[in-house]
């Protein structure tokens, strides 16, 4: 059994996400194999809000170089939460 600290990675401050903030819309980078209903149970456990909607995407590693050689950085996956209601999450709230 995953816990809500094994599905939400980190909050994904991008230029983006933070205008987002003034709908309610909160967007982080959670585990790949979680689904959006385990998405929304986290998010509510960790902060204490109600969800009312999740949308997930993979984001593709870039290809980055050293040198002579390429390789790619890891794909993830990122979920984009809007909240029901008031009530935001206090930890974005100095940030816009």
């Amino acid at each position: 059994m995953k816990t809500a600290q094994d599905i939400i990675i980190k909050p994904v401050i991008t230029e983006d996400a933070m205008d987002r903030l003034h709908n309610n819309v909160y967007t982080f980078k959670v585990a790949k194999d979680a689904n959006k209903i385990e998405i929304a149970k986290a998010v509510e456990e960790l902060f204490d809000v109600k969800v009312a909607s999740v949308n997930t995407m993979i984001v593709k590693g870039k290809e980055k170089r050293m040198g002579r050689f390429t390789g790619y950085r890891a794909d993830w996956k990122k979920a984009i939460v809007t909240l029901d209601g008031e009530k935001t999450i206090e930890f974005f709230e100095g940030m816009y």
